[in-house]
C-alpha cells in the first residue's frame, strides 16, 4: 500500500456542516479507543493523541506547542497526523497535521452548537483573535449564516484586525458588555486563566470553551460551571485531564454527574433545551475527533 499525501490545498474540498455530519456518523461508530501523553519543558508541551476505532482506522497526532514561539516569528503548535488502516495496520496516509487541527477544533465546537445552542442564535462573540479564532468565525460563519460577530481581545488591535477580515464582524472593546449582547460566546484564549465570569452570563445562552488543555488551565470560573448544563465531546479526555473541568471536579465545586453528555450521548439524540437554558460545552479536542476529521479529509481529497 502506497502511504497518500494529503495537503493543505485540500482544504479547498472541505465544507463546515459537512465535516460536523461526519463528526455525528463517526460517533454512531463504535466508542473509539483513545490514549493521551503530555511531556512538559516549562511552558512548552508535547501532546500525542491516538485513537482507534473500530471499522474507521487508527490516527495518531502529536502536537508540540510552544508559546515562546509566536514572539520569534514561529507557529505555536507544530505536529503531524499519520493514519493507520484498520483492516492490516499499515500506514496509509500522512494528512497536513494544521489542517486536521483546524478544521477538527473549530469543527468540533461548531457540532457543540448545533446540538445545544439555539438555532435562531443571532449573535456570536469570539473571545480571542488567534488563528483558532479565525477558523472559528468561518465555521460558526457557515453554521450560523444569518448571525452577526462580536470580537474581543486583550490587545484591542488584534481584535480589530480580525473583525476587518469578515463581513458583519466587529471588535469590541467590553468583555462583560459584549457577552450580555452575545447568544453564543466561543471562547479561545491561551492565558489560562478565567476570562469568563460566570455573573455575566444571561439565560439562554451558549458557552462553547477550547482555549485550555492542559490541567492548570481554565477559561471560566465556577459560577459559569454551577450556572450551566455542561456538557462535553468526549468524558474521556476532558474531565479527568483538562483543568476546565478536572480543578473544579476535585474542589468538589462540580460532581462527575453534572456532566450531562458528550457527543456520543448528544449526537445521537440531541438534549431538549429550555429556552433560559444556559448551556456550556468543552471542547477537549480528543484523537478520536482528529481520527474522524482526518478521515473526512482523506476522502474529500481522494474525490476531487
Amino acid at each position: 500500500m502506497s502511504i497518500e499525501i494529503v495537503p493543505a490545498e485540500a482544504e479547498a474540498q472541505l465544507d463546515w456542516i459537512a465535516l460536523t455530519d461526519a463528526l455525528i456518523a463517526g460517533h454512531a461508530a463504535p466508542r473509539a479507543k483513545v490514549e493521551d501523553t503530555f511531556l512538559y519543558r516549562g511552558d512548552d508541551t508535547l501532546l500525542s493523541r491516538a485513537a482507534w476505532i473500530d471499522g474507521m482506522g487508527l490516527a495518531v497526532k502529536s502536537a508540540t506547542i510552544y508559546p515562546g514561539n509566536p514572539a520569534q516569528g514561529r507557529a505555536q503548535v507544530n505536529g503531524g497526523v499519520s493514519l493507520f488502516d484498520d483492516a492490516t495496520g499499515a500506514l496509509e496516509a500522512l494528512v497536513d497535521f494544521h489542517l486536521v487541527t483546524k478544521w477538527k477544533t473549530a469543527g468540533d465546537s461548531l457540532l457543540g452548537a448545533r446540538l445545544l445552542a439555539r438555532p435562531d442564535s443571532e449573535t456570536i462573540l469570539i473571545v480571542g483573535s488567534g488563528a483558532v479564532a479565525r477558523s472559528l468565525r468561518e465555521a460558526y460563519g457557515a453554521g450560523f449564516p444569518n448571525a452577526r460577530f462580536l470580537v474581543w481581545n486583550r490587545t484591542g488591535e488584534k481584535a480589530e484586525a480580525l473583525a476587518a477580515d469578515f463581513p458583519d464582524t466587529q471588535a469590541v472593546p467590553d468583555l462583560a458588555a459584549a457577552i450580555a449582547r452575545a447568544d453564543i460566546v466561543t471562547c479561545a484564549t491561551s492565558g489560562g486563566v478565567p476570562v469568563v465570569k460566570g455573573d455575566w452570563l444571561q439565560p439562554g445562552q451558549h458557552l462553547d470553551l477550547i482555549g485550555a488543555f492542559r490541567p492548570d488551565m481554565r477559561e471560566a470560573d465556577d459560577t459559569a460551571l454551577t450556572r450551566s448544563r455542561v456538557f462535553v465531546d468526549s468524558r474521556d479526555t476532558t474531565m479527568g485531564h483538562i483543568g476546565e473541568l478536572k480543578i473544579p471536579l476535585e474542589a468538589g465545586v462540580i460532581a462527575p454527574d453534572d456532566i450531562e453528555g458528550d457527543f456520543y450521548d448528544i449526537a445521537v439524540a440531541p438534549p431538549e433545551r429550555r429556552r433560559e437554558d444556559i448551556t456550556l460545552f468543552k471542547n477537549g479536542g480528543g484523537a478520536h475527533l482528529d481520527l474522524m476529521t482526518a478521515r473526512y479529509i482523506l476522502d474529500a481529497w481522494r474525490g476531487r
